[in-house]
């Protein structure tokens, strides 16, 4: 088990391979990326029960589905940093050829990477059949997925939301990134979704509130208490308030970095907020 320190310090690491990524193309989406930074290093490094080596079979461990494949450099670099595939490789990040595409894609054979996505509405459904499939193989463990707010507002999410609880598929842990932005705006001024908590619990889920989305001890907290509600007949979903941008001060709380990359002048900025811990790629 790795204690907060370190997990921190790997965030830090993270997001210097985020910035790095997309300045080095000039491409992609760091906004959300860095908001999710310490979810997701949570989620590999403590939170989800692991095996050794990468199957697409994935039996006998938990499943993470990434639905809001656009935050592909926070993916990456986690994954990478959790041993699926060499650090280096992330200096291919959207290179011709590379396996690390813009939005993540499974005939690259990329460890770690269970579906293509970023046809944004669709991972929920994955999930669920995934989620499914283990209680059909006698398997226990859980699957996790991670979604936009602004995703949110794509219809299909809610089929998925209400088969989910007409099915009872109580090993699913749904996580939803408010940040509150997308790629046009603020959420609240391109489509308003109202309460997010009462329509999940409308549609019969039990609701989990982590209200500090970039604090590590917050989200161990949190997700514990999302796990105790598995296998009590709902599915779960988890609300995780973050900053968009968040660790880069001329990135956060707006849309307008949800996918612009840094110059030369603003890398050297966001990476002297932070400072190298593990090692750069």
């Amino acid at each position: 088990m790795a204690n907060t320190n370190e997990l921190q310090d790997l965030t830090t690491q993270v997001r210097r391979d985020i910035l790095r990524m997309v300045h080095k193309v000039n491409s992609g989406h760091p906004g959300g990326s860095l908001g999710c930074a310490e979810f997701l290093v949570a989620l590999y490094n403590e939170i989800m029960d692991r095996k050794e080596g990468f199957d697409m079979d994935g039996l006998n461990e938990d499943l993470f589905f990434l639905s809001n494949g656009h935050i592909s450099p926070v993916f990456y670099s986690v994954l990478a940093h959790a041993g699926y595939f060499p650090i280096e490789e992330l200096s291919t990040f959207r290179l011709i050829d590379s396996r690390l595409q813009g939005h993540p894609t499974t005939h690259e054979g990329l460890p770690g990477v269970r579906i293509a996505s970023g046809s944004l509405g669709q991972g929920l459904s994955v999930a669920l059949g995934a989620a499914q499939t283990k209680k059909l193989n006698g398997d226990t463990h859980l699957v996790y997925s991670l979604h936009g707010d602004g995703e949110l507002q794509e219809g299909q999410n809610w089929e998925a939301i209400m088969y989910a609880s007409a099915k009872k598929v109580d090993n699913i842990i749904a996580t939803v990134d408010l940040n509150g932005q997308q790629i046009d705006g603020a959420t609240d001024h391109v489509l308003p979704m109202g309460s997010l908590r009462a329509k999940f619990e409308a549609f019969g889920w039990d609701v989990i509130d982590i209200e500090q989305g970039n604090d590590i001890e917050a989200i161990l907290k949190g997700m514990a208490e999302a796990k105790a509600l598995t296998g009590k007949g709902k599915p779960v979903c988890v609300l995780l308030k973050t900053v968009m941008g968040h660790g880069v001060d001329f990135m956060m709380h707006t849309h307008e970095w949800h996918g612009k990359a840094p110059n030369d002048e603003q890398l050297e900025s966001a990476l002297a907020q932070n400072p190298e811990t593990l090692g750069d790629y």
